[in-house]
């Protein structure tokens, strides 16, 4: 069964590499077939699938769509082309405010709210948004390891190994993830600096937006206040951040309709919903989640700590690069549960510290998912952002900005951790 379940689940890949715009029916279809086959049994069907990431993606489309229609976003976009002096530098400041962003609150809600303004840049400049929401993904991506609050990893590293907030930060007398992530973050600008070498062309905001209204943009400010706050709270419940993000749309509708007497603006926030990005994501839960349940995950955990032996910087080296290779394809939440108490125990035998291991795997595991449109939930947003503006973002496309981009972070990451942790 477990042969059955790596060949289907490597042809779903290859189906979508090849098929981007049936890629849903193509993930549903693997997702059914993982079901009928028992692959993933049937009381872990509904465990498998993230709701909180659901939740949020409907919530934050919703209140996103009446930011949009207030004119935020535009006024947001002439601010930035004031003080950017091209193209090139407008798309690098929108991935770094994305990231900044990012390093505290969840990397898919910050795509929705950022992708916006990106659109509305490139409308005033009449170009094609596909590199500039694909470069706010990837940063966002990156970031989300930045601190205790970025990214589901961080929070169940800190979990795991007892480390609060302050940790990320400095540690053990030694700087932490955060300067790791942040040194990658910087190393990235050159990177887009020569992808969007040609992106030269002047800009400049020739008329001033004028905002209609300041409500969209409040709720959207307290929900991302909202989700720094409950961050803090280890042990909040699952679906903590998704019920924040339904919770503030559903105070947006209702002050919509109470202020205005008519539902057409909600209705149009209701069709806002890119159902098909929340169907991809259900499949692809499914089908990771049964590939995490028939021990696929287990077997790539043995494996790495096989190989890696008793060397150390062998062991970290192949814990950084694998867990890129294997986030590119599969969920990183299963696969760092999985990898946590494997780095431990290893640890243990060769009497030294978790955390230069602890940190490469966090590194890999969360940037990983930047190599591939669907190795991470941030960029099947992004992606099926664009396919609602009518561009359709292939493999080739979405890897010539995610492959560099990656691999200089990740480099950049991994000298960082192993200079300053090994032997910590």
């Amino acid at each position: 069964m477990k042969i059955i379940a790596v060949i289907a689940f490597i042809a779903m890949y290859v189906l979508m590499t090849l098929f981007m715009k049936r890629r849903v029916w193509i993930v549903l279809a693997a997702a059914a077939f993982f079901i009928i086959l028992g692959i993933i049994s049937p009381g872990n069907i509904l465990p498998s699938i993230n709701w909180n990431v659901i939740l949020m993606i409907i919530g934050t489309m919703i209140l996103v769509d009446y930011f949009i229609a207030s004119k935020m976003p535009n006024r947001i976009a002439d601010m930035l082309l004031d003080r950017a002096p091209n193209v090139m530098w407008v798309t690098i400041f929108m991935s770094l405010f994305a990231g900044a962003i990012s390093a505290f609150i969840d990397n898919v809600a910050t795509v929705l709210m950022v992708a916006p303004v990106g659109l509305a840049i490139c409308r005033k400049l009449k170009i094609s948004p596909v590199p500039m929401i694909l470069s706010i993904a990837v940063s966002s991506n990156l970031q989300g390891a930045a601190t205790l609050v970025g990214d589901t990893t961080s929070i169940m590293l800190g979990a795991y190994a007892g480390m609060d907030f302050t940790d990320f930060f400095w540690m053990a007398g030694r700087p932490g993830m955060f300067f790791a992530v942040e040194l990658g973050a910087l190393a990235t600008v050159p990177v887009m600096m020569l992808l969007f070498r040609k992106e030269k062309d002047p800009v400049h905001a020739e008329e001033k937006t004028a905002v209609t209204d300041y409500i969209p943009t409040i709720l959207l400010i307290s929900m991302v206040v909202a989700l720094i706050a409950v961050s803090f709270n280890k042990n909040k419940p699952e679906l903590t951040n998704g019920v924040i993000c339904c919770v503030c749309a559903a105070m947006m509708v209702l002050l919509d309709i109470s202020r205005t007497g008519s539902t057409e603006e909600t209705k149009h926030a209701l069709k806002s919903i890119d159902f098909e990005t929340v169907f991809l994501l259900i499949g692809l839960f499914i089908v990771i989640g049964g590939v995490t349940e028939i021990g696929i995950i287990d077997d790539i955990a043995g494996w790495i700590a096989r190989t890696g032996g008793n060397n150390l910087f062998l062991l970290y080296s192949i814990i950084v690069w694998g867990s890129v290779a294997a986030s590119a394809f599969i969920d990183n939440i299963p696969y760092v549960a999985t990898m946590l108490p494997v780095i431990t125990g290893i640890a243990a035998t060769l009497k030294i510290s978790p955390y230069v291991l602890y940190f490469g795997l966090l590194t890999g595991a969360t940037l990983g998912g930047n190599l591939t449109p669907i190795g991470a939930s941030a960029n099947i947003t992004a992606t099926g952002l664009l396919k609602k503006q009518g561009y359709d973002v292939s493999f080739r496309d979405f890897m010539r900005i995610g492959v560099p981009f990656t691999l200089t972070a990740v480099v950049v990451g991994y000298l960082f951790i192993w200079f300053v942790w090994n032997g910590a």
